[in-house]
């Protein structure tokens, strides 16, 4: 079971799901996943390894630490300030881009 760092409440399937997509995504940093639902990395990283195939799980660390993926706001260029494409069309069950 995961829970939250913040409180010890277990996540919904529907937010595993969008955790899941939001770590997928190349843009999204870590940090937004942490703002939208208390996850720190370390917690993504072993929701991902408990939920993903293991050849899916490999690929998706070899992409978060290539360098394609822009996972991390430090290693980010600085003119990106947002977490999510100023293009992108509002999820329903991002609080994020709800605004």
């Amino acid at each position: 079971m995961v829970s939250r760092d913040f409180m010890n409440q277990p996540l919904s399937e529907e937010e595993i799901d969008r955790i899941i997509e939001m770590a997928w995504e190349d843009r999204t940093p870590f940090e937004a996943i942490f703002v939208q639902f208390g996850l720190r990395e370390s917690a993504v990283i072993s929701l991902m390894r408990k939920t993903l195939k293991r050849s899916s799980f490999i690929l998706w660390r070899d992409r978060v630490t290539s360098g394609v993926s822009q996972k991390y706001l430090k290693l980010r260029n600085p003119e990106i300030n947002r977490f999510k494409c100023n293009r992108q069309r509002a999820i329903s069950n991002n609080k994020i881009s709800k605004r």
